[in-house]
């Protein structure tokens, strides 16, 4: 692999502001998402694949490395996103530290921020490989942008060393997965794969085919708003309503109190004036039948409270976000078992986990494409503290690569 490469290409891509905008309604919902997928188009023309394309409907760029043999290998498929998540992404300015020492790091020396290794003790584990920080004023964006430079690192090794026997390898970089959008647009009959990969988890070896179900709900409360003076029997305050509800769930089914298996609610947002209250749960559950538990018992407190109103004031109206991609990787675990021994033949211990949250491939496995999520080796995503190395980015290319030629391995028996 080409170091130099790596970080060069890392460098350039954090500085695109590539964060996606809930609020926003056009595809991809931010422009700097075009600009970064638009520049990734010419440098995959340079490096010379083919069926080059930039899709205006859905905001994906796709590419294909054809494969280099006639024998019949499964064409496999690597995901990666442009978004970063909600957290200042304006004036990105990545530090790097060439054979980090492990101790504290300072990320920004006016403003007293510094990365302490009390408070992340995994720091010590990258001693003397090449840090890349923030400056403590931004997220770093290798969550995913990590993940596209490993993608197109593994692709020029493999150009590099036809040697190497592969199949069709497609690749895919889309938008808008930080805000749980891009991938229900993901055009899976253009993407030939048999089974494919996000690269898209944390740190090396991770390695995840479970995911959340997920659902959000949306309670509205209706108050009634007379001055306090002479509200004797009258008023009713939809925000302390809507406390009375939050009181009602078990406490203990939090994201803060639960891990492994452990579903929850999460109350999400709660804005309100003594009228009119809105609050926002999102639900979350591995197995599919407590999932559905969860979905009726928030239902069943609604109707419960609303009982003991004056009248009905409150409504709740549930939307499914996304399903546990194992119900669909269950049935075919190729792509799992070819992950896993890729890792171990590069000496990489495995770390297959619950992953506690959802993942493009969630939503893809769904769309008849099954896509585990492999590790792109940052940690502490989605802020001011996250960080990767050079040799974390390496290890996720070389996997990439190896999968590929694992892939021909299996085939041939």
């Amino acid at each position: 692999m080409n170091k130099e490469r790596l970080l060069e290409r890392f460098l350039r891509y954090v500085k695109v502001n590539t964060r996606s905008d809930a609020a926003s309604q056009t595809i991809p919902t931010t422009a700097g998402q075009i600009e970064l997928a638009k520049s990734i188009k010419e440098e995959l023309q340079d490096i010379g694949l083919a069926d080059i394309h930039y899709n205006e409907q859905n905001g994906f760029l796709t590419a294909k490395l054809p494969a280099n043999t006639r024998e019949t290998v499964p064409a496999i498929g690597f995901i990666a996103h442009l978004d970063t998540a909600d957290f200042n992404a304006e004036g990105i300015n990545p530090q790097v530290f060439p054979d980090y020492d492990g101790q504290d790091v300072v990320l920004n020396e006016a403003l007293a921020i510094t990365m302490q290794v009390t408070e992340f003790p995994n720091l010590s584990e990258y001693k003397g490989q090449t840090l890349i920080t923030t400056d403590g004023t931004t997220l770093l964006g290798a969550d995913d942008k990590a993940g596209i430079v490993e993608i197109l690192e593994a692709v020029e090794y493999l150009l590099a060393h036809p040697e190497i026997t592969r199949g069709d390898i497609w690749i895919a970089f889309g938008p808008d997965e930080e805000i749980g959008r891009g991938a229900d647009r993901f055009d899976v009959a253009n993407f030939p794969a048999q089974f494919a990969y996000t690269v898209d988890s944390g740190r090396v070896g991770s390695f995840e085919y479970e995911t959340f179900n997920a659902a959000q709900a949306v309670i509205e409360i209706e108050g009634t708003s007379v001055h306090p003076g002479t509200a004797y029997g009258m008023m009713v305050n939809a925000v302390k309503v809507g406390e009375q509800l939050d009181a009602l769930l078990p406490a203990e089914e939090v994201p803060e109190k639960t891990q492994g298996y452990e579903g929850f609610y999460l109350l999400n947002r709660f804005s309100g004036t003594i009228d009119h209250a809105e609050l926002v749960y999102i639900i979350r559950d591995h197995d599919k039948a407590l999932f559905e538990k969860r979905k009726e018992f928030l239902q069943a407190l609604v109707q419960q409270l609303n009982t003991q109103l004056d009248r009905p004031r409150c409504t709740i109206s549930i939307q499914d976000q996304y399903y546990n991609m194992k119900e669909i990787i269950e049935k075919d675990m190729r792509p799992v078992e070819l992950a896993i021994q890729a890792m171990k033949n590069l000496g990489i211990e495995p770390k297959i986990a619950p992953f506690r949250g959802g993942t493009d491939g969630s939503k893809i496995s769904y769309l008849g494409l099954p896509t585990p999520n492999l590790f792109a080796g940052g940690e502490n995503f989605h802020g001011q503290y996250e960080f990767i190395t050079v040799e974390a980015m390496e290890a996720a290319a070389r996997t990439i690569v190896e999968i590929a030629k694992e892939n021909v391995r299996i085939n041939r028996g």
